[in-house]
């Protein structure tokens, strides 16, 4: 669910909560197409209620290695078959006992020493599977029988394209199951690339409430890092992650890839390990508004014979269908994605998707004409109605236009960023500064137990937005401003302001490291990571390590479920000598 480059405030193809995935697609026909530079693939008797998977996007998926892959003109490039050195071959059937999950979750299985991440399988599991590509390192593998289910928690998938979305990589897994595992992830990345010690694995002391903090204050509330008998520090507290009561349905976000298929134009997920559009009407884990908008705008489109982008030859107009439903206002809004500016019969379609859309309140129009995976351009204009919808988190207000970062998960939001204020050990006297606010969501909810609030956000858009989000709530105590955090910060420090507390919340590729390098520089008493990455996490929190800070508690958070992504809140102190 982020953007893609240092700011969030826009989303980009690489939407926050994944990896950049190109979204997993569902289609109903039968039959294949090469016009759109990848086979376009229907498949009949999927209805309505057929239930499907998304990914990070809500109707996204992610690339995966295979033996032969479609480049971007529609060509290919053949993997080797076979590797001196390695022992196995692409195409041969195997045997292997799997003994983990990937962050992507594939499992991992062995043979004679060499890595196969195998696609489907579950630890504990002995599998038959098929080589599909090979590399000096690892190779990857389909699922072809399972020879025994072991303990490892499988359950039937009730979404009937499972198999071929790439977007819900862990129905098959008990959804208590993929808690665990997802703290498992967790602390596996913490003690391997961050090096730190976690309780109850390894024999560390825990961090402990105590009832003076390091700051002076005291209270139930206010932690401390203990030294150990050793003279070392404790060891992270990494708690159970916090998932859903009901883990569907979720998503206020759906973002469709747009192709031409032998009925015209389809549109819904990509086929995992591909481009291919596999057209989809339904799916599991979004609201069930999108689906109804999304299936309107394709019916639309297709009366008015709108033509489909072809990636193959950069020819065609609709590229993508992005819908947002908000929940608390029953607002709705669609951004058309097109590869140009003119839409053939633009009044009709605007028309024809108000009278099949209930709550429709913006229709948005978004240029994007380059040869990218990107799904937005630059350019966004209102075809009709208004500029934004208005959804509300925990009592706040928020106003969200159409490249919005927003997160999708409205119920596990309050969750995450409630674990945030929470570890800020705010008093309501306290200088806060968000490093990476966006549109001010996580500012808002500190500015309600702060003294003030500064958020500094790289997209001025996302600083527009964060501005008329605080003024929409009556937020006098929190201020916004356009630029890198490493460059603001100082500014504001020479200008007086000194923070008690630093909140991050980066993209993927984690902290900045000259961030980093200015966190350290500020010495705040108080950081508080929330991370969408556990690896880049692991990475950060040795740097601020190594520079004076402990880390306290971590929180997991299931912010998509049936997703191989995971959120993480942290809380780290300045250790006073």
């Amino acid at each position: 669910m982020r953007s893609g480059g240092k700011g969030r405030g826009s989303e980009t193809h690489s939407e926050r909560g994944g990896k950049g995935n190109g979204g997993s697609t569902h289609a109903m026909s039968d039959g294949r197409n090469k016009a759109n530079g990848a086979t376009l693939r229907s498949k009949s008797g999927a209805s309505a209620k057929n239930r499907g998977s998304a990914g990070k996007h809500g109707l996204g998926g992610r690339d995966h290695s295979t033996a032969k892959r479609s480049d971007r003109t529609g060509g290919s490039r053949v993997a080797p078959s076979s590797l001196a050195g390695v022992p196995v071959q692409v195409g041969q059937r195997i045997e292997s006992g799997i003994v983990g999950l990937t962050h992507d979750g594939e499992g991992v299985g062995r043979v004679e020493g060499y890595t196969l991440f195998v696609r489907g399988a579950l630890p504990g599991e002995q599998v038959r599977a098929e080589v599909l590509s090979i590399g000096k390192s690892f190779g990857r593998a389909r699922m072809t029988e399972l020879l025994d289910r072991g303990t490892g928690g499988r359950v039937e998938p009730p979404c009937p394209i499972h198999d071929t979305c790439g977007g819900c990589q862990l129905q098959h897994l008990d959804y208590q199951e993929q808690l665990k595992w997802k703290r498992q992830h967790v602390v596996d990345n913490l003690r391997r690339i961050g090096k730190l010690e976690v309780a109850g694995e390894g024999g560390g002391q825990a961090w402990r409430r105590v009832e003076q903090s390091v700051d002076g204050r005291s209270g139930d509330d206010a932690a401390s890092p203990k030294q150990n008998s050793s003279g070392g520090h404790s060891a992270v507290i990494v708690h159970p992650t916090i998932g859903m009561d009901e883990p569907w349905r979720y998503r206020n976000k759906a973002q469709v890839p747009i192709g031409h298929g032998e009925g015209g134009l389809i549109g819904g997920f990509y086929e995992m390990g591909s481009h291919d559009i596999v057209e989809m009407d339904s799916c599991l884990i979004q609201q069930e508004e999108n689906e109804e908008t999304v299936r309107a705008v394709k019916e639309a489109a297709r009366m008015l014979d709108v033509p489909a982008y072809n990636r193959a030859t950069g020819r065609g107009l609709l590229r993508h269908v992005v819908v947002r439903h908000a929940r608390t206002t029953g607002q709705r809004m669609v951004v058309l994605v097109t590869n140009g500016y003119d839409i053939p019969h633009a009044q009709e379609l605007v028309e024809l998707i108000r009278e099949r859309v209930p709550g429709i309140a913006s229709i948005c129009q978004n240029i994007q004409t380059a040869e990218t995976s990107v799904v937005f351009g630059d350019e966004t204009r209102t075809l009709w109605g208004e500029d934004v919808i208005y959804d509300e988190i925990d009592g706040i207000q928020f106003a969200i236009s159409p490249r919005s970062f927003f997160q999708v998960n409205p119920e596990q939001t309050v969750r995450l960023y409630g674990k945030a204020v929470e570890y800020a050990t705010l008093t309501g006297g306290e200088t806060v500064i968000d490093a990476y606010c966006g549109i001010g969501t996580i500012s808002l909810f500190l500015a309600r137990h702060a003294d003030r609030v500064f958020g500094v956000e790289i997209v001025p858009e996302a600083i527009e937005d964060a501005r008329r989000n605080a003024a929409i709530n009556g937020m006098n105590n929190v201020e916004f401003e356009v630029g890198a955090s490493e460059v603001v910060m100082p500014r504001w420090q020479a200008a007086g302001i000194t923070p008690d507390v630093i909140v991050v919340d980066p993209p993927r590729k984690g902290c900045d490291p000259a961030l980093i390098t200015t966190m350290l520089e500020l010495k705040p008493t108080r950081i508080v990571y929330v991370s969408c990455n556990p690896s880049t996490l692991a990475r950060d929190l040795r740097l601020l390590e190594d520079g004076g800070y402990r880390t306290m508690e971590v929180q997991p958070v299931d912010m998509f479920p049936h997703t191989g992504h995971i959120e993480a809140v942290v809380s780290l102190y300045w250790i006073i000598n």
